[in-house]
């Protein structure tokens, strides 16, 4: 069990880098693509949207589903049948690459000619829109087949090769788009939409690169991996039988990764269109919002959610073993220990962030500040929500209830769905965010239920720590807003300017830390969601101070 959670937390290191990273790079690469009447951020998150949502599809959600195939029959000694699944997977997988690919690439215009028009001079046209999207389409050919070895490596419990394919990709990816960026604005003096495509075909880039690292290790250990096979057992069962089964594990993973990126598709279809008919703005206008809220803001939300996901997802599979054991009490414990490390870690980013909206934006970004802060203020809190949902139905897979989670997705996708364009047109792009907000609480309550019927799962323990926390996040909140209002004295609130960014939030967010932390140490909170580690690196740091 140490070893799988050792994996889960390898795997989680690595989705925490790529996020960052992710982060990082559009720094640079929105002062290199945005300007007053195109938005490279807008085209670049035209192409990846529906992108994700066929790459989510053809894969199948395979990396999991395959890992848990193949280590079941691991487990019973039978090497040969999770050999066979890769070799007549790679073939599927390939197949369904290239129908996505072909559907992308061949759907593209019609895609664009519902997002923008070819009217005026501000914003993209059908044309930067339709090659962006078929750019990117081509990584489509290569992703499903790299997915499908990944998951047959963590079959066998060893994450190395995902870990380090997902960074490699990752860095090569963002290398290619910040250098191909740079040399068709700065040297050539190019199009910002020429610079776009470029960044959305490093995804096929990175892509190939990631399956170079899995083919290395394949032929690394394809020696040690036949000679498991010589000894194997051999169930022999039916291709049929086989996907069968692993569809059956696949469909809740799928159904869970789709989540953000299904909300963020029906938010790039109706953005535009209801800012334009309902608040009159321009498509230049409109593409900026879009822009900030989906290529930016959500970035930087996406960091306090992968971290703190990761952290809970680790003892996922210990609640699989209890549930199936009926060991209820430690099932109690264990659920109440996840819920724990979410809401210590993912509130207070998600408030302080909310409150350090401005700073923070324009700290990173140089770009529509304005939109930005109000944006990122609005949008900070629901990275609560995204976590909570993650985690909430991680759990339910965890006890054997997964399609509750897929019917809790659907209904908020539902109110997403039917009130997103009503709210745009009423609120502007806070709209947008109500509406993400009342689609993932109705599904997150759904999920709560669910669970508390089946784990016969008590909430008074997470109700107290709630409460504890919400007193502290209380004090950082009026510690936040004390310091902010303080530096904004020394150093103005002019937060065009880098220098008064920077300070205000690094100041603030030093200071709010600071406070929560001392109080959850103070309490015991700290010590008793995290362990007896954390009292002893307090008593090291005090025994060297002395």
């Amino acid at each position: 069990m140490s070893k799988l959670i050792r994996g889960t937390l390898l795997l989680t290191a690595a989705t925490f880098i790529s996020k960052f990273l992710g982060l990082i790079f559009v720094i640079p690469f929105e002062k290199l693509v945005e300007s007053p009447d195109v938005s490279g951020g807008a085209l670049y998150n035209y192409a990846y949207q529906p992108y994700t949502i066929l790459l989510s599809i053809s894969t199948l959600g395979l990396p999991l589903a395959v890992s848990k195939f193949v280590s079941k029959y691991n487990a019973l000694g039978d090497y040969v049948t999770g050999r066979r699944l890769l070799k007549s997977g790679l073939l599927l997988m390939s197949l369904s690459g290239v129908l996505a690919f072909l559907l992308l690439f061949f759907s593209a215009e019609w895609i664009a000619q519902y997002l923008v028009e070819d009217k005026g001079t501000k914003g993209n046209s059908i044309g930067d829109v339709t090659m962006v999207i078929r750019l990117v389409s081509t990584a489509l050919l290569i992703v499903p087949s790299m997915s499908l070895i990944r998951g047959y490596f963590q079959g066998f419990q060893s994450m190395g090769p995902t870990a380090l394919s997902q960074i490699v990709e990752q860095i090569v990816r963002i290398g290619f788009i910040l250098i191909s960026a740079f040399v068709i604005m700065k040297i050539f003096n190019g199009q910002i939409s020429t610079a776009v495509g470029f960044a959305t075909f490093a995804a096929f880039i990175g892509a190939l690169a990631s399956l170079i690292i899995l083919i290395w290790y394949w032929k690394k250990r394809k020696p040690h991996l036949d000679k498991m096979m010589k000894d194997s057992e051999n169930h022999k069962i039916p291709l049929v039988k086989m996907y069968k089964e692993l569809i059956g594990y696949a469909i809740p993973f799928v159904a869970v990764g789709l989540a953000i990126p299904i909300y963020s598709n029906i938010d790039m279809f109706t953005i535009n269109n209801a800012l334009r008919s309902g608040l009159g703005y321009d498509l230049g206008q409109a593409e900026a919002y879009f822009a900030v809220m989906q290529t930016y803001a959500q970035k930087l939300i996406m960091i306090p959610v992968s971290l703190s996901t990761g952290l809970a997802l680790a003892v996922i599979p210990l609640i699989t073993t209890l549930y199936t054991q009926k060991d209820f009490s430690t099932l109690q414990n264990q659920i109440t220990k996840t819920f724990e490390i979410i809401l210590f870690l993912t509130v207070p980013a998600g408030v302080g962030l909310a409150i350090l909206g401005f700073p923070a934006y324009s700290t990173l970004f140089s770009n529509n500040i304005e939109i930005g802060g109000f944006v990122l203020s609005w949008y900070a809190p629901t990275a609560i929500l995204f976590a909570l949902f993650t985690v909430t139905a991680a759990i339910l897979q965890g006890i054997n209830k997964q399609r509750f989670a897929v019917y809790s997705l659907l209904i908020g996708v539902f109110v997403k769905l039917s009130l997103n364009y009503v709210l745009i047109a009423s609120f502007g792009i806070s709209g947008a965010i109500i509406g993400t907000n009342l689609g993932y609480t109705l599904s997150i309550v759904i999920n709560l239920i669910i669970i508390k019927r089946a784990a016969k799962y008590s909430f008074k323990p997470v109700f107290k720590r709630t409460l504890l926390i919400g007193m502290f996040i209380g004090m950082m909140v009026l510690t936040v807003l004390l310091t902010k209002w303080g530096m904004e004295s020394l150093v103005g609130k002019d937060y065009t300017k880098t220098f008064t960014s920077f300070s205000v939030l690094l100041v603030s967010v030093i200071a709010g830390a600071g406070v929560y932390l001392y109080m959850s140490h103070f309490s015991g909170l700290l010590q008793h969601i995290f362990g007896d580690r954390i009292d002893r690196f307090f008593k090291r740091r005090k025994t060297r101070a002395n």
